[in-house]
């Protein structure tokens, strides 16, 4: 079996983004020679997600006002995190609605993807260098 591990760096100037990581994770997949298996990919910050859906601006405008309305950013006050001193107990909470990592199958040396499937990094918190973990398992 084979195995490959693959850090990808983001530092998203503002505080919010959708980024579609796809052709990073196609690149690892070409990277570790493997035509079966599996790849986690994974956010390794807790303000930050990385998730499956559409690459549609409709969408990801949904996606913002939606997570607005279950954790908005402000007022800050309303969060006891925030009582450190720090401002991001919302991205905190978005993360966990959005999610933390993804699975995906690979076949033939391809991500098997349903129809109109991406995946995305979620930055929730930006302004400094986050990373995402990605780990190719496979023959």
């Amino acid at each position: 079996m084979k195995s490959h591990r693959k850090e990808l760096w983001f530092n998203v100037a503002s505080r919010r983004a959708f980024i579609n990581i796809t052709p990073k994770v196609e690149e690892c997949l070409r990277e570790s020679g493997v035509e079966e298996g599996m790849v986690l990919v994974n956010a390794m910050h807790i303000s930050a997600s990385v998730f499956i859906n559409d690459d549609e601006k409709g969408l990801h405008h949904d996606f913002e006002n939606l997570l607005e309305q279950l954790a908005p950013h402000e007022p800050i006050s309303q969060y006891r995190h925030n009582d450190t001193g720090e401002d991001n107990a919302d991205a905190h909470l978005k993360r966990e609605y959005m999610g933390r990592e993804v699975v995906v199958a690979i076949t033939n040396s391809q991500l098997d993807f349903g129809p109109w499937e991406q995946i995305f990094y979620g930055e929730f918190d930006g302004g400094r260098k986050k990373r995402v973990l990605v780990k190719i398992i496979g023959e």
